[in-house]
């Protein structure tokens, strides 16, 4: 049955991106009956890369979020809230606006740096098993820093128009990305998702104890290097193309490890098909906002994460208080 449900959510996702391609549908009609060749090269250069994207980055937040959950042993753990996509933010626009390296290739080793040394700085803060309230406190204290850190950066930045460039990108966007810079962000996206299934086995060991997982063969050290570098990799490059987007990674976990039994490991790929489903839906859903107007994707998983992530710290209360 948990298959099962495993494959339609794959399979909504890939139904997802199709809407993605073809919605509107008025507008791609009439571009297609005027010049279908035109009509075809906005499709391909760029519907494509945004349906792509959102597919890809979704995944990456999902299967990130899973195994950041998986590590630290808490459902709050997140890359949003332990403040890895706002760190990659940070080392993005340090890289485009300080540094004045601006290519897909530079922006995207600012980001995994800037993830990387979010994750390793909420590592020294709150431990490798940090209980929930200590985890947040971390983390909320690190994403409000990096975010801090990065209107400095704009600030000061030589551009004056800084801010104004960067606003579409730091609230996460999709529009008008290009297929170099969809395969600039799903190759490591991919290595990183993949790379991160392989480690469910010990990952679900982990789940039974630092001790167990060591007697069982597992080096805990390398296993959390591993978790951290890779999805500091994943989100930081697609970070680096479309911006921060909160909350995919803390709701599709919870989601996936329902369909796997509480195995957190087990739970990766189902939260990459889940992240990538959530992701694709929150696209569509910004492009029919009232009055012709696109709202940016990150105000849109906002506005729907953070209820939910309200929902699940008063369901924990509940439970610590009975």
């Amino acid at each position: 049955m948990r298959h099962g449900v495993i494959l339609s959510v794959g399979v909504l996702a890939l139904l997802g991106f199709a809407a993605s391609l073809l919605l509107p549908w008025s507008s791609l009609q009439a571009l297609l009956a005027a010049d279908r060749d035109l009509g075809l090269t906005f499709l391909l250069e760029l519907r494509l890369p945004r349906a792509a994207l959102a597919l890809v980055y979704g995944a990456m937040l999902g299967s990130a979020g899973a195994a950041i959950q998986a590590l630290f042993g808490n459902p709050l753990a997140s890359p949003d809230l332990t403040g890895t996509t706002s760190g990659a933010a940070l080392g993005a626009v340090v890289t485009a606006y300080i540094i004045g390296a601006a290519s897909s290739f530079a922006m995207a080793i600012g980001a995994v740096a800037g993830a990387l040394a979010s994750l390793l700085l909420l590592i020294g803060l709150a431990g490798r098993r940090a209980e929930t309230a200590t985890l947040l406190l971390a983390g909320l204290a690190i994403s409000a820093l990096a975010g801090a850190l990065t209107t400095l950066a704009l600030a000061l930045a030589p551009s004056p128009f800084a801010f104004y460039d960067a606003y579409s990108w730091l609230m996460g966007s999709l529009i008008d990305r290009s297929l170099p810079q969809l395969g600039f962000a799903a190759v490591p996206a991919a290595v990183a998702i993949l790379w991160l299934a392989r480690l469910a086995g010990p990952l679900d060991r982990l789940a039974l104890g630092e001790e167990v997982a060591e007697s069982l063969g597992h080096d805990l050290g390398r296993l959390r290097l591993q978790i951290i570098c890779l999805s500091a990799l994943g989100v930081g490059a697609c970070v680096a193309i479309c911006g921060a987007i909160g909350f995919i990674g803390l709701v599709a976990p919870i989601f996936a490890r329902r369909l796997t039994g509480g195995h957190a490991g087990r739970a990766i790929l189902p939260a990459a098909a889940i992240g990538a489903l959530l992701l694709i839906l929150a696209d569509l859903a910004s492009r029919f906002a009232p009055l012709g107007r696109t709202l940016p994707i990150g105000v849109v998983t906002a506005l729907v994460g953070a209820p939910f992530f309200l929902w699940l710290v008063a369901r924990m209360r509940w439970g610590m208080a009975r």
